[in-house]
Parts: C-alpha cells; structure tokens; sequence
C-alpha cells in the first residue's frame, strides 16, 4: 500500500474534527443559520443586573428594568418599571428546544412568546406572540412581539410591540444601559 493511501484516513479525520470544532453559520443552501435557542438564552442570563435609560415617545421618562437569574439558572425574571404602578415582570425559560417567554403585563394579561429562530441575528432576539392566557387577539390589547437588541456589554434596546383589536398598535422603545454596581 502506498504512503498516499496511508494519508487518506488521517485527512479525513482531520476533516471531521475540524467541522466539528468550527460552528455552523449558514446552512446547506448558503442562508444564515438560525439563532440556536439555548444560546440565546446565555445571552438573556447574562443580562443579570440593574439597566437604566429612556423610553420613546410613546413612554418618555425615565426606564428601569432587572434581570435577575432564578431557579437554579432555568428562568429569568425581567421586571421592568420596579416599583411603580405600571411594573411588569417577563420570565424567560426553556420549553424543550424552544426559548419562550410569559408577559405579565400592566393591561391585565399575560402573552406568551417564542423565540423566532429565522428572524434572530447575532445579538437581535426576536420573540413573537404564541399564544396567552387572557388574551383575545382579535379584541383589546397585548404585546405581540419584543425585540432584545444587545448593543453591547453594557447597552441592551427592547423594542416592545402592541396590538390592539387585531392590528399592530405601536411600539415602545426602551434604551437602557447596566448600572454600575
């Protein structure tokens, strides 16, 4: 047998060790690879802490909103406006595969969402409406989608969508930053 054929095996698994190393960014056909839910879900856990900023103009004023880690790194709990008559909390959490979240919302109910794989990029999380207890899409309001934009370390936008009677209503943009501890 000659050396080349000696080199085959060795290329090969060079090859498979390689792939298996470097992660998947576009998928057979060349698109981007979807946003992997568990990955995003480090990322939400890593925004552990104080963040505080401004809203848009559809809610000027000062914006505060905590992330706090919770059982036993299974859940974060986002409670946005501490304090004050218009709090809301938003936990997110691992459902199998899926990255999901419920809204506790100042309007009386609770949407959840889901993590859109496709519409995900990098750092934008994208979570749409899948469902919610009190929640009558066709009638009144409730948040349909957010937007977590993680500008960087230490800078996060959300970019919170409503819907009132069936239509998109508006959406409320909160720039926040870390609070230094």
């Amino acid at each position: 047998m000659s050396k080349r054929w000696m080199l085959v095996p060795v290329v090969m698994i060079a090859i498979v060790a390689a792939a298996a190393v470097v992660p998947a960014v576009c998928d057979e056909k060349g698109a981007a690879a979807a946003t992997d839910s568990k990955a995003a879900f480090e990322k939400i856990k890593g925004l552990a802490g104080t963040w505080e900023g401004t809203g848009a103009e559809e809610m000027p004023g000062p914006v505060t909103s905590q992330y706090r880690v919770t059982g036993g790194g299974s859940a974060v709990v986002e409670t946005l406006f501490p304090g004050t008559p218009h709090e809301m909390v938003t936990v997110y959490h691992m459902d199998g595969p899926d990255l999901v979240m419920t809204h506790y919302c100042a309007v009386g109910n609770q949407p959840r969402m889901k993590l859109d794989k496709a519409a995900s990029k990098g750092d934008e999380l994208y979570f749409v409406y899948a469902g919610g207890s009190n929640v009558d899409p066709a009638k009144g309001m409730y948040m349909h989608d957010v937007k977590l934009i993680l500008q960087s370390g230490d800078k996060l936008e959300e970019d919170w969508t409503s819907y009132s009677d069936g239509k998109k209503a508006k959406t409320s943009v909160f720039k926040i930053a870390r609070k230094a501890s």
